[in-house]
C-alpha cells in the first residue's frame, strides 16, 4: 500500500531504510515504546525489509514508513492481522522530537484505518499503550479510538511497573 494524503506519504519499506530502521530498532528510547529488549542486526532488519515484499495475509504483518515533505518521519506498523476475525494492532513511531505534533502520526492512522476498514473490510483495529503516554493516547482518541481494557503494572520498566490500556476501533 503506498498512499498519499494531505501532509504525509505511505510507502512500502524499501532496501535503502535499512540503516535508519537499525538506528531506530536500537534506540533504547523506542524500546521504551515498543516492547524491545535486546539490539537488533542489521541482517535480520534486512530479512525483515524483504519479508515486506510478501502479502498481508501470508506474513500477518506490514511496516510503512511515513513521508512528510520529501522525508522519513517515522513508520507505522501493521501487525497480529486476523484475517477470521478481521482486526490487526496497530503501532507508530514518529522518530524526532521536531517531527512530532505535526499531525503527521494522526493522517498516518487515518490512512491505516481507511486501509482497514475499505481494502480489508476489518471490523476494528487496536493498539496497546502505555498509561503514561499521555501524547499517544490523545492520538488515538482523536482518531476515534476508544479505551477498552486497562492492564494493571502490566509493562516493566526497568524495575518500575507500568499500567498498559488497550484502545478499539470498531467499525
Amino acid at each position: 500500500m503506498s498512499t498519499t494524503k494531505h501532509n504525509i506519504r505511505l510507502r512500502a519499506l524499501e532496501p535503502s531504510d535499512l540503516e535508519l530502521l537499525y538506528l531506530w530498532e536500537n534506540d533504547p528510547e523506542v524500546w521504551r515504546v515498543s516492547g524491545t529488549l535486546s539490539p537488533i542486526s542489521r541482517e535480520r532488519l534486512a530479512r525483515f525489509i524483504e519479508e515486506q515484499n510478501y502479502d498481508l495475509y501470508a506474513t500477518r504483518q506490514m511496516r510503512l514508513i511515513i513521508e512528510a515533505e520529501g522525508a522519513i518521519v517515522g513508520s507505522i506498523d501493521i501487525f497480529d492481522f486476523d484475517p477470521q476475525h478481521l482486526r490487526f494492532g496497530i503501532g507508530i513511531l514518529i522518530y524526532q522530537e521536531s517531527d512530532r505534533r505535526k499531525g503527521y502520526a494522526k493522517e498516518a492512522i487515518e490512512t491505516v484505518v481507511e486501509y482497514g476498514r475499505n481494502t480489508l473490510n476489518l471490523k476494528q483495529i487496536w493498539a496497546n499503550i502505555a498509561a503514561d503516554n499521555i501524547a499517544s493516547i490523545a492520538l488515538f482518541e482523536s482518531c476515534g479510538f476508544s479505551k477498552c481494557a486497562h492492564r494493571k503494572e502490566w509493562i516493566n520498566r526497568g524495575g518500575e511497573f507500568i499500567d498498559e490500556v488497550e484502545y478499539q476501533l470498531i467499525f
